[in-house]
């Protein structure tokens, strides 16, 4: 068994151990897709995959606004209320960390192997989600526009 499996077969573990489906169910799909000789998709997962789960989690959070459990005169609400309005500025902070992290992770690939190790960590042993390594990217991207180079 090769190196790659082995760390797959790991990652899987902590996976199961820390209870977490997300981080279980990708690591086996890309498990899978390695043991059935299908990595000639792995290009084109690293090229769209992103942008493909972005959409996804966009559509499960617009999906009340689809099925009218929240309605106009509640998005009229959001500015009636400081924590509301807070939600709305912070929701646009984390959007351009975001944005500055997705440029981050495409022109540096060893600081993404950092992050998804950060993330893996966090999604296993603290019962986080895996968005992180977008916004961890956001937030050493801004925090690295500071820093000498």
């Amino acid at each position: 068994m090769d190196v790659i499996n082995l760390a797959l077969l790991l990652l899987l573990a902590l996976g199961i151990v820390g209870n977490n489906a997300t981080v279980s169910i990708a690591v086996a799909l890309l498990l899978l897709m390695r043991l059935l000789s299908l990595e000639r998709f792995f290009p084109v997962l690293e090229q769209h995959g992103l942008q493909i789960g972005i959409i996804i989690l966009t559509i499960g959070i617009l999906t009340p606004l689809a099925s009218g459990k929240i309605t106009p005169a509640s998005m009229l609400d959001l500015f009636t209320h400081w924590q509301t309005v807070l939600a709305v500025v912070i929701g646009v902070f984390v959007a351009y960390l975001a944005g500055k992290g997705t440029a981050l992770m495409a022109g540096n690939p060893l600081i993404v192997t950092g992050l998804l190790f950060g993330t893996i960590i966090g999604v296993t042993f603290f019962r986080g989600v895996a968005v992180g390594p977008l916004i961890a990217a956001g937030i050493l991207a801004f925090i690295l526009q500071f820093l000498p180079k």
